[in-house]
């Protein structure tokens, strides 16, 4: 016997008051109807229906009964979906790399976004240079990240096999130690990059954006000090021991609250990048992670 079956069988019956209307809702002969419901009467010792004139009508036992029947099938019934919905839901670990300070990249509002999307998608962070994080998205160490380059260049030739959205466009400037303004004589690249700098490894989008200014014009900057970290690199401009480049918003702040020097008249334009590898493009990982994106930074189309 099947009990759902019967249940089904018995709550049907109840409701239309005849066997016959019962079959057609639960796509069945009348005879299968009346089995199931004699096999549950027999079951249960109980009589369930009695006849008369009209239909069938339940007997005190089977109107007892009906309620917890009717539950019964209503519970099974948000099984079977719930069990349905799992089919549908997203799971897994999303590697996620990130870089400079959450804020900027509007970290929590992306995560929170993304758990409300997909909450049995777990991520995992890490945290790195834009070069690094470029790296290990090319590699498939990382499943996306953020990335940091000059505008509409992305990763570029670094690793044309990924793919990039940009989110927003800003600009370095470059910062000077409080006091340092009778030392800045000009915007003059070749007289800037004679001071003392604090300088960054090659992954970092400081080292690319530098190189890319300073290289065609046949200098190098006079690295004193180097970091990897950008709260050190404020930390050791702010001590005095030399210049370096900082995010506008940042050196803004720190001029302000600081009293460090922004050198005027020079800016160096930048744009924060998602990136995936454009093999994993229709993988519902990455589709989910570009999805939660567009509605954080209200951004989206085609990769480039």
């Amino acid at each position: 016997m099947h009990p759902l079956q019967s249940l089904r069988a018995f709550v049907t019956v109840a409701r239309e008051g005849s066997v016959s209307r019962a079959a057609t809702r639960l796509h069945l002969t009348q005879p299968a109807v009346s089995l199931k419901l004699k096999h549950l009467q027999d079951e249960l010792d109980l009589k369930l229906f009695q006849r008369r004139p009209q239909g069938l009508a339940l007997t005190p036992d089977g109107q007892a009964l009906l309620p917890s029947a009717e539950k019964a099938l209503a519970a099974m019934s948000a099984f079977e979906q719930n069990a349905r919905a799992l089919h549908s839901t997203l799971r897994g670990r999303l590697r996620l790399g990130t870089i400079v300070d959450p804020e900027f990249i509007r970290l929590g509002a992306f995560l929170h976004r993304l758990v409300e999307r997909a909450p049995q998608l777990e991520t995992e962070l890490r945290q790195g240079m834009s070069g690094s994080v470029l790296e290990q998205v090319r590699d498939g160490l990382l499943d996306v990240g953020f990335f940091l380059a000059p505008p509409g260049i992305g990763p570029g030739v670094l690793a044309p096999e990924v793919a990039h959205r940009e989110l927003t466009r800003f600009h370095y400037y470059v910062i000077a130690p409080a006091g340092w303004g009778q030392r800045i004589l000009s915007n003059d690249w070749p007289e800037l990059a004679a001071m003392p700098w604090i300088v960054t490894p090659e992954n970092s989008v400081h080292h690319r954006l530098l190189k890319g200014t300073l290289e065609p014009l046949g200098l190098a900057p006079h690295g004193v000090a180097q970091v990897d970290q950008e709260a050190c690199m404020l930390d050791l401009v702010r001590a005095g021991v030399g210049l370096s480049l900082a995010r506008d918003a940042l050196a803004m702040a720190e001029r302000q609250e600081r009293g460090l020097v922004v050198v005027e008249g020079v800016q160096l334009p930048c744009a924060l990048s998602f990136i995936w590898r454009r093999d994993r493009q229709d993988e519902p990982l990455i589709a989910e992670a570009l999805e939660a994106l567009a509605g954080v930074w209200g951004v989206d189309g085609p990769a480039a």
